[in-house]
């Protein structure tokens, strides 16, 4: 493998149809795929996983690839851990909110979106929670 995979341009312009409807998000390139944050705190990475690396994200999935993974902030009302511990979720170890999620043609692009608005939600100020469509 030569350089860093990056996950496919339609799964990236899935997600950024998503976070970048939400007030003051922006996007930048991570070192490795892409994240949205609102100011220095993210909340969604997307990454590419093949032949175990990032080893971290391989092993978090415990796949090896070749897979996409989204990771996003867990500290959700009603969050049921043990609901985002099975496929297609998975917990990484690196942070205890931390959720991840294997994306593929079976992904439910709705529940895609209320997940990433929910971690959005458990990082910005409530002005900005107040500028969010019901």
């Amino acid at each position: 493998m030569t350089g860093r995979p990056q996950p496919k341009p339609d799964i990236v312009s899935a997600l950024r149809a998503i976070c970048l409807g939400l007030p003051e998000a922006h996007e930048e390139p991570a070192w490795t795929g892409t994240r949205w944050r609102i100011g220095k705190q993210t909340f969604a990475h997307v990454v590419r996983i093949e032949d175990g690396w990032p080893p971290a994200y391989a092993s978090a999935a415990g796949l090896p690839g070749p897979l996409t993974v989204l990771t996003f902030r867990s500290t959700i009302a009603g969050f049921d851990p043990l609901h985002y511990a099975q496929a297609p979720f998975f917990r990484p170890p690196w942070f205890a909110d931390i959720v991840g999620l294997r994306l593929d043609a079976a992904t439910d692009w709705d529940e895609v979106a209320g997940l990433i608005a929910a971690s959005y939600r458990a990082l910005v100020p409530q002005k900005l929670v107040a500028r969010l469509k019901p």
